[in-house]
């Protein structure tokens, strides 16, 4: 029987570094995620020079472990999972209620969308193709879109906005033409979001169990999608409260299609299924 030569993480490690990640960050990791952790934390016992866990552990929970280590570890253990046009329920209703009532309210104020959990900026896209695809049927309007996420590394990519071109094989074939160039490389096909899309999206790193949030106010739709399963019932109504001080009276919150309010107590009123409005 062979050994293996990489460190093992164990379980006393593992309780002391999932408590400090649920505590700072609100990544919540079972005991079932601990060899998931030991794989992706290999690489910094040896970018630091370590030879076990236990000595990693101490240097993070020590405080001498500083902001940039701190950051690459959450990276490393975020979950990054996202895709265009993604639970397509919400575009639709953006699309057919939200963005007509904008309208109807005749302001010059921006259109503002926040994608809280934004990971590397598909959603962020998809609610930028919908607007301007609204636009070409009604008058134009300014809007502005946020994405946020808790991973620098993730972050990146959105603001790059290259993607494999399998990725996109969810999009219309006509916003394909319209808002995704192809690169020329045939080995390694690839498109990026077209200059007018991304000068409407800004990209910057947030962490949303920060006791209040350095963002604008008053914006017309928050989605908040797929990252509330990983917190506590406490934790998720300490972050939906937090995210509805952004959001305007009768804007609109949009949760994952496995999360719900049920049972916590924050400004919002179902109307749909994963969909709500701040009252």
């Amino acid at each position: 029987m062979f050994e293996s030569n990489q460190a093992q993480l164990n379980d006393v490690d593992f309780e002391k570094l999932s408590a400090f990640i649920y505590s700072n960050y609100g990544i919540k990791l079972p005991i079932s995620k601990k060899i998931m952790l030991q794989s992706r934390l290999a690489s910094r016992l040896k970018a630091n020079k370590m030879s076990t866990f236990t000595e990693y552990t101490r240097y993070v929970l020590s405080g001498k472990a500083g902001e940039e280590e701190i950051v690459t570890m959450i990276d490393l253990v975020s979950t990054n999972k996202t895709d265009f046009y993604r639970e397509a329920g919400h575009f639709d209703f953006m699309r057919e209620v939200v963005l007509p009532e904008y309208l109807e309210r005749d302001t010059n104020a921006p259109f503002k969308v926040w994608s809280s959990a934004s990971s590397s900026g598909e959603e962020a896209y998809t609610i930028a193709m919908v607007i301007s695809e609204f636009m070409e049927d009604h008058r134009k309007f300014d809007f502005e879109i946020l994405g946020t996420d808790i991973s620098s590394r993730i972050l990146e990519k959105a603001r790059t906005a290259i993607y494999p071109l399998d990725r996109v094989d969810v999009v219309p074939l006509a916003q394909k033409k319209k808002y995704l160039l192809r690169s020329k490389d045939q080995e390694n096909p690839q498109v990026r979001i077209v200059p007018q899309l991304r000068a409407r999206t800004r990209f910057f790193r947030m962490n949303l169990m920060d006791h209040s949030y350095n963002a604008p106010k008053d914006f017309d739709i928050i989605f908040c999608r797929n990252v509330l399963i990983y917190f506590d019932r406490e934790t998720q109504e300490q972050v939906i409260s937090k995210l509805c001080q952004h959001l305007k009276p009768g804007g609109y919150f949009f949760l994952g299609h496995s999360e719900s309010i049920s049972g916590i107590d924050v400004p919002l009123r179902p109307i749909k299924p994963t969909m709500f409005v701040k009252i």
